[in-house]
């Protein structure tokens, strides 16, 4: 069975900076994409940020323009896991973010394209 695990969310001021990390227990995840998307109080569940293989060892990342240029998405093979560093964050950056997985890639970038989910974690950003 395979977990996704989501750590490195708090509280922080506008400005700051947060690194998030998704491990993943009980599969290799290597061939997967993996995302990461959010979903504040009130709105709907929303994408941020993926990397996904292209072959056997190189990968792509894509952002929401939301998030582009603050953020960069990566991953370690090794351990098995996820990466999102948050820069230069932003109140309306308030959410619960998650980490996700699927099988293949696209352009849709939809939370009904990913079949793995972690529990999420809690980033606040104060003004």
């Amino acid at each position: 069975q395979v977990q996704l695990v989501e750590s490195g969310g708090g509280l922080v001021q506008a400005g700051g900076s947060l690194r998030l990390s998704c491990v993943a227990t009980g599969r290799t995840l290597s061939t997967y994409t993996l995302g990461w998307f959010r979903q504040a109080p009130g709105k709907e569940r929303e994408f941020v940020a993926d990397i996904y293989p292209i072959g056997t060892s190189t990968y792509y990342t894509y952002y929401a323009d939301s998030v582009k240029g603050r953020s960069t998405i990566s991953r370690d093979n090794a351990k098995n896991t996820l990466f999102l560093q948050l820069n230069s964050l932003k109140p309306e950056d308030t959410a619960v973010y998650y980490c996700a997985a699927r099988t293949g890639s696209g352009v849709v970038r939809t939370p009904d394209q990913y079949a793995l989910w972690g529990q999420g974690t809690q980033v606040t950003v104060s003004s």
